[in-house]
């Protein structure tokens, strides 16, 4: 049976975090914060959503950067992602500075962690055309109607994003987002800051899209996958409220209990009707996460790969 909400995670240590000046030409939300404390901070923040993720009764796997002084490395789920068939694709990724996290033990770490690695879909030699597609930061998925999201950015080719498609068997939906929602803004450099699906829902920022037709085949596609549109703002996008996770843990007596990981930042920018709906799909779990998000421009659902590699 194939899951939309996954059960286990893989975590990476943010051991070299810092801000980055070449991810920071494409990411808008990337703040330069002159501070000594950032590297303890980010730990902190590290280690309380680890906490959050262990109490809801998520299967969590941390690892260490292939690189320490990597700077993005607590952002796993860009460079490489695990599918239910065993499947393990690792992404061609566009700033240079981004390519050292890719760990070539990442299989034997996975397998020693008990995954079934079936296959590795090595898919870096894409950066020899610049064509980028940075794993579930360029695609959020529809995994059970194999629907491929994705909204067109310096880091999200098209053409890259239709080859893993073929690769991977999904529909892909490319789409333009940007910052202030009109044709001429900035690209959002991510989707999974754009919209999120669960289970049953799914958040979007429309505001964010500015054409109508776009827009209508997203919202038409959404809900012939069965999924609950829960629209937000423009200013709750750049408050990364697009930017979380569904996961499944074990609740009382083993049974699956769902819980939708979010920022603190996030969770306070929901409107009251908005948290009611969630909490209809999951329990809210709110991380405070504000030096991740201030210096490195991603936020909770950025930091958490996805590990499908266990069965269920």
């Amino acid at each position: 049976m194939i899951h939309q909400s996954a059960s286990a995670v893989i975590l990476v240590r943010p051991t070299g975090f810092g801000y980055d000046p070449v991810t920071a030409e494409s990411n808008a939300f990337q703040q330069v914060r002159p501070d000594p404390d950032v590297q303890r901070k980010a730990a902190e923040e590290f280690d309380g959503l680890l906490d959050a993720l262990r109490h809801a009764g998520v299967t969590v796997t941390v690892l260490d950067p292939a690189d320490p002084t990597a700077p993005n490395a607590v952002f796993p789920n860009n460079w490489f992602s695990t599918h239910a068939d065993g499947t393990v694709v690792l992404y061609p990724m566009c700033a240079p500075s981004r390519r050292v996290e890719r760990d070539p033990h990442l299989r034997q770490r996975l397998e020693q962690e008990g995954g079934h690695v079936r296959q590795v879909l090595d898919l870096s030699i894409w950066e020899d055309r610049n064509l980028f597609l940075e794993g579930t930061g360029s695609l959020v998925l529809d995994r059970v109607h194999h629907l491929a999201f994705a909204c067109i950015s310096p880091r999200t080719s098209e053409p890259a994003l239709n080859a893993w498609c073929e690769y991977l068997g999904y529909t892909p939906m490319p789409f333009l987002a940007t910052m202030d929602g009109t044709l001429t803004g900035q690209p959002v450099y991510h989707t999974n800051v754009v919209m999120s699906i669960g289970e049953r829902f799914a958040v979007v920022c429309l505001e964010a899209m500015p054409y109508p037709a776009e827009r209508e085949e997203l919202r038409t596609a959404l809900a012939e996958a069965g999924k609950e549109l829960i629209p937000i703002t423009l200013h709750q996008m750049n408050h990364f409220v697009g930017n979380m996770l569904q996961l499944r843990g074990k609740g009382n007596g083993g049974s699956p209990a769902f819980s939708i990981f979010l920022s603190e930042t996030a969770f306070q920018a929901l409107q009251p009707d908005q948290r009611l709906t969630l909490l209809r799909h999951g329990q809210l779990v709110p991380v405070p996460v504000p030096t991740i998000e201030a210096v490195g421009g991603g936020s909770v659902r950025c930091m958490l790969a996805e590990d499908l590699l266990r069965g269920d």
